[in-house]
Parts: C-alpha cells; structure tokens; sequence
C-alpha cells in the first residue's frame, strides 16, 4: 500500500514522502496513529498543492531577506559607550544594543540572534558586523561606536 507520510517516521521516511509499505503496517500502525494517509488521488493532489505553496512562501521570505539586506547595507546604525582615561571602554556593545539601535535608527526588525558576534565589540570607531537573514542571506551591517558625552 502507498502511503503519504504527514510527520517523520524513523527508518521508515520524512515528512511529505509518498512510501510503499505492508498493507497490515499501513492500517494498523501508520493510519491510526495519524502518521501518514493512503496515497489516493485527492490526497496526492493535496501534498503536491501543499508543496507549491510551501515553495512560494520559502521564495517569499527570500525575497524579503534580500529585500532587509540591501537596506542593512546602505544604512549605518550609531552607539555611544562611556570612555574612561586613555581611551579605555567600559563595557562593551552587544547584539541587543545593536539590534535596538537598528530599530530606533533605521526603522527595521533585526532580531538579535541573527546579528553575529564574534566577540563583543570593546572599542571605538567603524566594525562591520554580519547579520544572518537567511540560511543564503547574509548582510554587512556597519556599526559606528562613539564616546558618550
């Protein structure tokens, strides 16, 4: 019997795969337990609807990641940190800094954990920092830190 499975099934398939299994297994297993439902035509119909649309959406949030990245690149977003003797910070910036900063400044919704420190920052001046959009995106952002006056 061929089965659409609706959720993993462990040495079995994924989610939205169509797999031939015994017809015992499939009536007393797989259906009962709302794993998977038998591959008839509206059935199949559906997942093949189910996928287009979830191709669109996944095109869509790519767009808008590309979309959020080319303004992310343009714009520059300005800290302030106190500064003791010699030039020396205290404290530092980090992504939650940042992606306020972000919002207040340029008007966008970063959310922090895409914005990707490598350590935080601790001094004055220009740092490009990444901010992972997308698993194919990722944007330059330019953060400016200045002395608080």
């Amino acid at each position: 019997m061929k089965v659409i499975l609706l959720q993993d099934v462990k040495s079995l398939g994924k989610k939205g795969e169509i797999v031939n299994v015994n017809d015992g297994y499939a009536r007393n297993f797989i259906l009962p337990k709302k794993m998977g439902v038998e591959a008839t035509g509206k059935n199949l119909n559906d997942l093949k609807l189910q996928k287009n649309n979830e191709k669109k959406v996944a095109q869509e949030n790519l767009d808008n990641a590309k979309e959020l990245a080319a303004k992310l690149a343009e714009g520059q977003v300005e800290l302030q940190i106190k500064v003791g003797e010699g030039g020396r910070t205290f404290g530092s910036v980090s992504s939650k800094e940042i992606a306020a900063a972000v919002k207040e400044q340029m008007g966008l919704d970063v959310d922090k954990k895409k914005i990707q420190l490598k350590e935080a920052i601790k001094s004055l001046g220009f740092h490009n920092v990444a901010v992972k959009l997308h698993p194919e995106v990722t944007a330059e952002l330019k953060v400016h830190v200045k002395e608080e006056a």
